[in-house]
C-alpha cells in the first residue's frame, strides 16, 4: 500500500491511498467465493455454481463490496501510518476497481486544530459586583399579593391612569378600511402593561368613563405582519369602565390562606436567600463566559468548517424554538437569522475555540473528569431536583448525555484553575465593558 497526505488547508487533509493489484485480486476472489457459497441459481446445487457463472452474474455487486472492503481496511491503516485523527466523517473518491489492476482512492476530511497555548494564566477579566436590592424581595411579595388581588370598579370621577384596568371597545382602521382582527368588545387592558402597539395605552390614560376618542398611531417597523409594518392605523375607542387592583394585606393569616406555612418574616428571609443565591449563580455564569471570551481572544484557533456548520445550526435551532415560543413566525425568523448571521457565526466559532482550549488545558494540567467526579455530580443533581439517584444515573448513562456531563465537569475544573491565576476586577453591572453572552 502506498499513501501520501496532502494539506488542503490548515485543517483539511486529503489522504491518497494506492492498493496493489495483488491485494485487489485477493479481495475479489474472497468475495466471489462467498457469493458462490450462498448463491441460489436454478439448475445448480447451493455452493456448486461454476465460478465463471458467478463472476458473470454478480460482477457489479462484488465490485461494490470490494470497494467497501478495501476502503474500510486500508483507510484506517493509512490513518495510523500518518498519525491522523479525523474530526469529520471522510468523503471518499475512487474509480470502479478491476481485477488484476491497482486500486486508488482518496479520503478528504478535517482534523483537530493544533492548540498552542499562548496565554491562559494571569488573564484580566471583569466580574460583576454582587449588589443585592432589597426591593426585589418586595417585588416577589407584591407578585404573591397580586395573584390574589381583587379588581374593584373605580367609582370616583377621575381619568384613567397607569395601573388601572380599562374596559374598552375599539375598532381599528387601515387606509380607511376595518383592520382584520382589530376589533375589541369589553376588552380588559392594564394601562402601562405595553400589551398594545406604542401609543395605544398612552392614549387611554386621561380618558374618563363614557368618553370616546380616536387614536392615530403607526404600526412598528419591523412588525410580525409585514403588510402592516410602519403603516398608519386609526383606533376608535370607547372607555366603558375602569377597575383598580386591590392587594390583600400581607399578614401571617393571608399566607396561611394560600397554603404557605411560613410567617411573613420567615418568608421574606427565604425569598431573600433564594434571590441572592440566584444572583450569585447568574454572576458566576456571566464571569465564566467572560473568562472564556478572554481565553479565546488570547489563544485564537482555526475552526473545522464542518464543526462550525453544525455548531451554528445548533445555535439557530435553539434560538428558533425560543422565538417561536414567543410568537415569531417562520418567515420572521428567516429574516432574523439573516440579520444576525454574523453573530451566529461569531458565537459558534467562540464556543468551539473555547472547547478546544479547555480540552488542551485539562490535558496539560491533568484536570480531566474521573469516575468519582461523575458520581458526585450525579448525586448532587439527584439531591437538587429531589429525584432518585439511580434514575439520574440512568439518564447520564446515555452516550450523548454522558459526554455533556463529563465535558461540563472538565470545564468546571479548568474554570477553577484559570480563576485562581486570573486578575479579576469587580465592576458594577452598569459599568461592565461588554456583554459576555
Amino acid at each position: 500500500m502506498k499513501t501520501n497526505i496532502e494539506k488542503v488547508s490548515s485543517l483539511e487533509r486529503k489522504l491518497n491511498i494506492e492498493i496493489p493489484a495483488i491485494t485487489v485480486e485477493a479481495a475479489f476472489e474472497k468475495l466471489f467465493k462467498q457469493v458462490q457459497k450462498e448463491a441460489h441459481i436454478k439448475g445448480f446445487r447451493q455452493g456448486k455454481v461454476p465460478m465463471a457463472t458467478i463472476k458473470t452474474m454478480y460482477a457489479d455487486r462484488v465490485k461494490q463490496d470490494v470497494v467497501q472492503d478495501l476502503i474500510q481496511k486500508h483507510y484506517y491503516e493509512a490513518l495510523k501510518e500518518h498519525s491522523l485523527d479525523p474530526i469529520s466523517y471522510p468523503e471518499f473518491e475512487y474509480d470502479v476497481p478491476d481485477q488484476g489492476k491497482d486500486f486508488a482512492f482518496t479520503a478528504h476530511f478535517e482534523v483537530r486544530p493544533e492548540v498552542t497555548l499562548k496565554k491562559y494564566e494571569n488573564l484580566e477579566v471583569e466580574k460583576e459586583k454582587l449588589q443585592f436590592d432589597e426591593a426585589q424581595v418586595e417585588q416577589v411579595l407584591n407578585n404573591i399579593r397580586s395573584s390574589k388581588a381583587d379588581f374593584v370598579p373605580v367609582f370616583e370621577d377621575r381619568p384613567a391612569k397607569n395601573g388601572d384596568f380599562a374596559i374598552v371597545d375599539f375598532d381599528g382602521y387601515v387606509d380607511g378600511q376595518p383592520l382584520p382582527g382589530g376589533k375589541g368588545v369589553d376588552h380588559n387592558l392594564e394601562l402601562g402593561s405595553k400589551s398594545f402597539i406604542d401609543g395605544f395605552e398612552e392614549g387611554l390614560v386621561g380618558m374618563k368613563i363614557g368618553e370616546n376618542k380616536t387614536l392615530n398611531l403607526k404600526f412598528p417597523d419591523p412588525y410580525h405582519s409585514k403588510e402592516l409594518a410602519g403603516k398608519p392605523v386609526e383606533f376608535k375607542v370607547v372607555m366603558k369602565a375602569l377597575k383598580k387592583k386591590e392587594l390583600p394585606e400581607l399578614t401571617d393569616d393571608f399566607l396561611k390562606s394560600i397554603g404557605a406555612e411560613e410567617s411573613v418574616d420567615k418568608l421574606k428571609e427565604t425569598i431573600r436567600k433564594d434571590l441572592q443565591e440566584s444572583e450569585v449563580r447568574r454572576i458566576e455564569q456571566d464571569f465564566k463566559n467572560r473568562l472564556l471570551k478572554v481565553l479565546v481572544k488570547e489563544n485564537p484557533l482555526d475552526v473545522p468548517p464542518s464543526m462550525m456548520k453544525d455548531q451554528k445550526q445548533a445555535l439557530v435551532d435553539d434560538m428558533k424554538q425560543k422565538m417561536i415560543d414567543q410568537g415569531m413566525s417562520d418567515e420572521e425568523f428567516q429574516d432574523y437569522t439573516k440579520k444576525w448571521d454574523g453573530d451566529f457565526n461569531a458565537t459558534a466559532k467562540e464556543m468551539l475555540n473555547a472547547g478546544f482550549l479547555v480540552d488542551a488545558i485539562a490535558q496539560k494540567h491533568d484536570l480531566r473528569w474521573n469516575k468519582q467526579d461523575v458520581e458526585a455530580k450525579i448525586e448532587a443533581y439527584a439531591k437538587q431536583i429531589n429525584m432518585d439517584t439511580e434514575k439520574v444515573r440512568e439518564f447520564y448513562a446515555k452516550p450523548e448525555q454522558a459526554q455533556r456531563l463529563t465535558y461540563m465537569i472538565t470545564e468546571e475544573k479548568v474554570i477553577e484553575f484559570l480563576t485562581k491565576s486570573s486578575k479579576i476586577k469587580e465592576v458594577e453591572k452598569s459599568k461592565l465593558k461588554d456583554s459576555a453572552n
